[in-house]
């Protein structure tokens, strides 16, 4: 292919995407949510899992792919208020487009505040995520602070990747770290790699090193920049029944390691200041 493609789609009830594709790799983003819900190499099977009853529907989130969680991750100490934040249902602008080489297209999307933001969280801001598609993702999301006032942001690239079978995967990179148990409330320390028989939901703090994911037939890298905390999450059988857009067999074939500025690892932008959470996928 000498030139990538980068094409507007939209769905019959007017749900709107990019689609992307280049000699090394195809990717499809959401203008809502700029959310990432394919991405997959040349010849090789896709890299995030998507969610096979998941909604493409204005206002609701898509299940699978990846979400963003901004400016709060979780739930808000106000529950009246979205969990994970409003940038994942908001509507981003394209900014710009880059066909660096036949191989890598670069992509920007734009979210600023609004007079509805504002009264969700009540600070002026400018996010922007870059993305660029190669053999392999890379994801910017960059957090400018447009307001005359310090504020405090947690946020994740919520990132659902496709596993065989999760009976066989191993998630290593993590050992020793502490990790708070989000099913617990308990503080523990990680001891060997990860491996699931049950729901897992773990913040980990202090992680500096890359986050592989072996699976059966593949292994997957995360690299974090601007981050020092990940969290692993896989439902498993109950919760994955009671969720929405998810088949009850779904966990089998999901796990999540998110990208994150969470709990410790939040953090205080001042005015005229910016942050940047970088994960690197492969």
């Amino acid at each position: 292919m000498e030139n990538a493609l980068i094409e507007y789609k939209k769905l019959s009830n007017g749900f709107e995407y990019i689609e992307i594709e280049n000699s090394s790799a195809v990717a499809k983003i959401a203008l809502q949510g700029a959310h990432i819900f394919h991405y997959e190499q040349n010849s090789k099977e896709p890299l995030l899992w998507l969610s096979d009853t998941s909604d493409f529907e204005m206002a609701k989130s898509i299940r699978g792919g990846v979400p963003i969680c901004w400016p709060w991750f979780g739930l808000n100490k106000d529950k009246s208020l979205p969990q994970h934040g409003f940038a994942r249902t908001a509507l981003w602008k394209l900014t710009n487009t880059n066909e660096a080489d036949a191989n890598t297209t670069e992509i920007t999307f734009k979210l600023q505040y609004t007079k509805e933001s504002l009264k969700l969280w009540p600070y002026k801001f400018e996010l922007e995520l870059h993305v660029r598609i190669s053999d392999r993702l890379v994801m910017e999301l960059k957090t400018t602070n447009i307001d005359d006032k310090p504020f405090e942001i947690t946020q994740a690239l919520h990132t659902y990747f496709r596993v065989s079978d999760i009976l066989h995967v191993a998630i290593e990179g993590l050992d020793k770290k502490p990790y708070l148990d989000a099913l617990t409330y308990k503080r523990e320390i990680q001891n060997a790699d990860i491996t699931f028989n049950q729901e897992v939901d773990r913040v980990y703090q202090e992680v500096s090193d890359e986050v592989i994911l072996k699976d059966t037939n593949r292994t997957l890298h995360v690299e974090n920049e601007g981050s020092s905390s990940i969290v692993v999450w896989n439902p498993w059988i109950d919760k994955c029944k009671r969720m929405s857009a998810m088949n009850d067999d779904a966990y089998k074939n999901m796990v999540c390691i998110e990208s994150a500025n969470a709990f410790e690892d939040a953090r205080v932008i001042k005015p005229n200041k910016s942050h940047t959470l970088k994960a690197t996928l492969y």
